[in-house]
């Protein structure tokens, strides 16, 4: 069975999750340079079997647009460039940063350890896998 592949998407950095080949745990991958998540996908479809991309969505929580919206559509776009046969779905990303740095509270990480953005993004990535995998059971 393919599995989900999940994106918390950033100017800078972007998080990235997977589930199991069975879809039932959701696990953080790796966080990569913005400009190379295209790249990087290219190399990870050729080894792995992906049937559906899940991206953060940013919104307000009055749901309007934040800053980050129109560059998440601009990767959405890309995606679809890239890998016109690949569905792609948004998902609510509020609060998955929270969210993360709280997990990372909890899992006891030091200070210096819980300041690292490209794993608050891995951790947000998962979160946001979690909840649609919740959402579809």
């Amino acid at each position: 069975m393919p599995r989900i592949l999940s994106i918390d998407y950033g100017l800078k950095r972007t998080g990235i999750a997977v589930t199991d080949p069975l879809q039932i745990i959701a696990t953080g991958l790796t966080t990569v340079e913005s400009p190379q998540l295209i790249p990087f996908l290219k190399e990870y479809f050729s080894r792995e079997q992906v049937e559906l991309i899940i991206i953060g969505e940013p919104k307000n929580w009055d749901d309007s647009d934040t800053h980050a919206t129109p560059l998440v559509e601009k990767c959405i776009q890309s995606l679809q460039k890239n890998f016109p046969t690949l569905p792609i779905k948004k998902v609510d990303e509020r609060y998955t940063s929270k969210m993360a740095k709280d997990a990372m509270l909890e899992m006891g990480l030091k200070k210096k350890e819980r300041r690292n953005k490209a794993l608050v993004d891995e951790i947000a990535a998962t979160i946001m896998l979690q909840e649609y995998l919740r959402s579809i059971s």
